[in-house]
């Protein structure tokens, strides 16, 4: 039985990713309820939009680049 170690970090880095958008979304957003009120939080989440959304486009853009590195070609 062996250990796989590319899939386990592989996991541990989505666990982390999904943990931080978890912390940024509530925690966040419960922050900004709680000091602006609930008027913020649409404002809130457009900001949070716009400034996440550059870093899911270089992700997808690096994850279609490894699936094309791994295919050979």
């Amino acid at each position: 039985m062996g250990r796989d170690l590319r899939r386990y970090s592989r996991q541990t880095t989505i666990h982390l990713f999904v943990g931080f958008m978890v912390l940024l979304l509530v925690g966040g957003g419960g922050l900004v309820y709680l000091i602006y009120g609930s008027g913020a939080l649409p404002t809130y989440l457009l900001c949070l939009g716009a400034g996440l959304a550059p870093l899911l486009l270089i992700g997808l853009a690096l994850l279609a680049i490894q699936r094309i590195a791994d295919r050979g070609g």
